[in-house]
């Protein structure tokens, strides 16, 4: 298959519709429709089922869609990258490196210091991100290197290098009576009907749903804990950034939370192998 055919078939997939499906890629409907019969006919399935009104994937259809997809990811990724290496290779290009906002701020700080202090050092351009999004753009090629958190982000088909491991504690207002306790247990916080966990619509499944409100950053989250209608479950290193508003409590049952920088294991960057050994050190 080529590229140009499942870019095709992707958006027919996505748009159940050729007529949309023709617009979005700036082409007549005609040949569409004849590129998608053709990959049918290579492939010996019937990727559509077609009426006169209406378009819907057949069980090869979705496992193509999902297929495709990922390798139209793969292709769109190496072409970032590989432009990114021409560009390190005449040294106009510096590193990107993306992080989830309001995470490991302490740890970023003093990397990115240590790093440029190093011989050779070249610039890095930071890119703060919501809750499971740094994963992504990492497979995407659109970062070189990413601060991950284990369990909650997968570190699947990346080298890695563990940095920090930390205990867990509840963030809660700090007049709560929870407040005063020198640890509580996960059931502790489950049976809270005033200050339920937050809902994290965008994280793609890295933070269980919980009952509370919808929250798409930690400075939301921090407030509406403040106001005293969430709590939150974070790492300890949180309480750099705390307010006298807010109280950390040890939760003893929580998971640990492993901070790692991780690359793509194909790298043959020096400005990632230098960063990471500085990370390492730190």
């Amino acid at each position: 298959m080529e590229t140009r055919e499942l870019r095709y078939f992707v958006a027919v997939a996505e748009e159940l519709h050729f007529g949309r499906a023709a617009q979005r890629l700036g082409m007549a409907q005609p040949p569409l429709s004849r590129a998608i019969q053709q990959l049918e006919r290579r492939l010996g399935a019937a990727l559509l089922d077609r009426t006169s009104r209406t378009v819907t994937l057949t069980e090869a259809g979705a496992v193509l869609l999902a297929e495709g997809r990922a390798a139209l990811e793969a292709v769109d990724a190496a072409e970032l990258r590989t432009r990114r290496a021409a560009l390190a290779a005449t040294g106009r290009s510096g590193l990107v490196l993306v992080a989830k906002a309001g995470a490991s701020s302490e740890l970023l700080a003093k990397l990115l210091d240590a790093y440029a202090a190093e011989p050779g050092a070249v610039s890095v351009d930071v890119v703060l991100c919501g809750p499971g999004e740094q994963e992504r753009l990492l497979r995407e090629g659109r970062a070189d290197v990413a601060l991950l958190h284990r369990p909650f982000d997968s570190t699947a088909g990346f080298d890695t290098e563990e940095l920090i491991t930390e205990r867990q504690v509840v963030v809660l207002p700090a007049g709560h009576p929870l407040a005063l306790r020198e640890h509580v247990h996960m059931a502790d916080i489950a049976v809270l009907p005033d200050l339920p966990l937050p809902r994290w619509p965008d994280s793609g499944g890295a933070y269980p749903p919980g009952p509370g409100p919808q929250v798409r950053d930690h400075t939301q989250l921090l407030q509406l804990v403040a106001l005293g209608r969430a709590c939150m479950i974070l790492p300890e290193s949180c309480r750099a950034r705390l307010h006298g508003d807010l109280a950390a409590v040890p939760v003893l049952d929580a998971p640990t939370v492993t901070t790692v920088i991780a690359w793509p294991p194909h790298s043959r960057s020096r400005a990632v192998a230098d960063l990471v050994r500085t990370a390492a050190r730190l």
